[in-house]
C-alpha cells in the first residue's frame, strides 16, 4: 500500500503468480514515468551447454523474439558484458557493430533504435540478461540509466529469486533419490538429456500450443523430477531384472501418487508453493505415464486430455531409455530409436511431439555427444 492508502502495483512483486506478470507491471511502472521504454526482455542462461533462452519479454505487442536461442559464445558483444558485469547502452542500432547478429537484425526489423543490456548475476552466478529497447534512437542517455538501473536491479532479483528457487527445488528433490539410495536407471546424463529432449519438443510445439518461453524453462527445470516418485519403491520391485508380478506392478503404478504426495510436501516445506508453473510440475510428475490411446495409467487419460507437458516428458523419456546403454540392453542406433518412438505414435506416444523431435536430429546429436557417461546412462 502507498502512504495514501492506494494499492501499489509493484506489492504484486512479492506475491505469487507469473513472473510474466511481474515483469509486464514493472515494465508499465518504468513506462508510465519514462515514455519511451518500449520493451524489457530477459534471457537466461544455461552454463552446461552455453545457451542463452528467450524467457520473458514484456512490450505491449507480439514479441520481437521468441522461442529463440544462441550460444553465447557466438555473440561477442554479449559474452564482453557477462565478463565485464557492467551494463551497456547502444545508441543506434542502426550503427551498432554488431548488427548482423540474428537477435540485433529482429530488433531492428521491429522497429526498435537504441537499447539498454544488463548482466544478471548472483552470488558470482551468471543468470543471463535483462534487455531495455526503446524505439528512440539515443533513448538510453547517462540521466536516463540513473533512473533505469534500480528497476532493472529489483527485476533481476525477482527472476532470480524465482529461479534460485526451482534450482534449490530441483537440488532437493533429486538428492533425496541419491540418498534413499535408489539404483535404478535413471543417472545423472539421463536426467540432462531428457530435459533438453523435452525443450527441443516444447519449442517446435510451441506455437501450436501457445507455451510460452517462460513455460518452456520452468518444463526443462522440472522435467529431470518425473520419476521422483521412485524413491518409494522398494529395490526388490525397481531393480528386479525379470518381468513384475501383477501386484509387483500395482506397487510401481503407485510411484506417480508417491511422486505427487512428495512434491507437494517439499513445496510446503521450502515455502515453494507460490512458484509459477507448479502445475507444470505436478502435472509432468502424475501423468507421464498416461498413453496417447488411453491405455496408461494412472487415469487412463486419452490424447490432449494428457497435460501436453507429460506428452512431452514421455516422448523425451523414452526416447533417451532406448537410446542408453543399460545393464541388460545396448544403447539402440538414433534411427531405430527413431522408428520405435514413431512406431509407438498414436498408441503410447503424442504423434505431434514424437516428429517434433525427430525432426531435430542434429540437436539430439549434440546433445548426446555432450552429456554422455562412463558406465549406464
Amino acid at each position: 500500500m502507498t502512504a495514501d492508502g492506494k494499492n501499489n502495483d509493484l506489492d504484486f512483486l512479492g506475491q505469487s503468480g507469473p513472473l510474466s506478470r511481474k515483469l509486464e507491471l514493472l515494465h508499465r511502472e518504468v513506462r508510465n514515468r519514462y515514455g519511451a521504454l518500449d520493451r524489457v526482455a530477459v534471457v537466461v542462461y544455461d552454463a552446461q551447454t552455453d545457451l542463452l533462452s528467450t524467457f520473458l519479454e514484456s512490450n505491449g505487442e507480439p514479441p520481437a523474439l521468441r522461442n529463440y536461442q544462441a550460444k553465447l559464445a557466438e555473440a561477442p558483444a554479449l559474452l564482453a558484458l557477462r565478463e565485464s558485469g557492467v551494463g551497456r547502452a547502444v545508441a543506434d542500432l542502426d550503427h551498432y557493430g554488431h548488427a548482423s547478429h540474428e537477435h540485433t537484425r529482429r530488433l531492428r526489423a521491429a522497429g526498435y533504435r537504441s537499447s539498454y543490456t544488463v548482466p544478471m548475476f548472483a552470488r558470482g552466478e551468471f543468470f543471463g540478461f535483462i534487455f531495455h529497447d526503446s524505439r528512440e534512437p539515443a533513448y538510453f542517455q547517462p540521466e536516463m540509466l540513473a533512473h533505469l538501473d534500480p528497476f532493472a536491479r529489483l527485476l533481476a532479483l525477482v527472476v532470480i529469486g524465482e529461479l534460485s528457487a526451482i534450482h534449490t527445488l530441483k537440488a532437493a528433490t533429486l538428492t533425496m533419490r541419491h540418498v534413499a539410495n535408489q539404483r535404478d536407471s535413471e543417472t545423472g546424463a539421463h536426467l540432462e538429456r531428457m530435459a533438453r529432449y523435452c525443450r527441443l519438443i516444447a519449442r517446435a510445439v510451441a506455437e501450436t500450443h501457445d507455451l510460452s518461453d517462460e513455460y518452456i524453462e520452468d518444463l526443462f527445470l522440472f522435467a529431470p523430477l518425473h520419476d521422483i516418485g521412485k524413491i518409494a519403491i522398494p529395490d526388490s520391485i525397481l531393480l528386479k531384472p525379470g518381468a513384475l508380478t501383477a501386484e509387483e506392478f500395482g506397487i510401481m503404478c503407485g510411484h506417480v501418487a508417491k511422486g505427487l504426495e512428495l512434491i507437494d510436501l517439499v513445496l510446503q516445506e521450502f515455502g515453494f508453493t507460490g512458484l509459477a508453473h507448479i502445475e507444470v510440475l505436478r502435472n509432468l510428475i502424475f501423468s507421464h505415464h498416461e498413453n496417447f490411446d488411453g491405455s496408461g495409467y494412472p487415469r487412463g487419460l486419452k490424447g490432449e486430455a494428457i497435460p501436453i507437458e507429460a506428452r512431452i516428458t514421455t516422448v523425451a523419456d523414452m526416447f533417451d531409455a532406448l537410446t542408453s546403454r543399460r545393464s541388460y540392453k545396448p544403447a539402440w542406433p538414433l534411427d531405430v530409436a527413431f522408428a520405435e518412438i514413431r512406431r509407438q505414435a498414436g498408441h503410447k506416444l503424442d504423434p505431434v511431439c514424437v516428429e517434433a523431435l525427430i525432426a531435430q536430429a542434429d540437436e539430439v546429436v549434440a546433445i548426446q555427444r555432450q552429456f554422455v557417461e562412463s558406465v549406464y546412462g
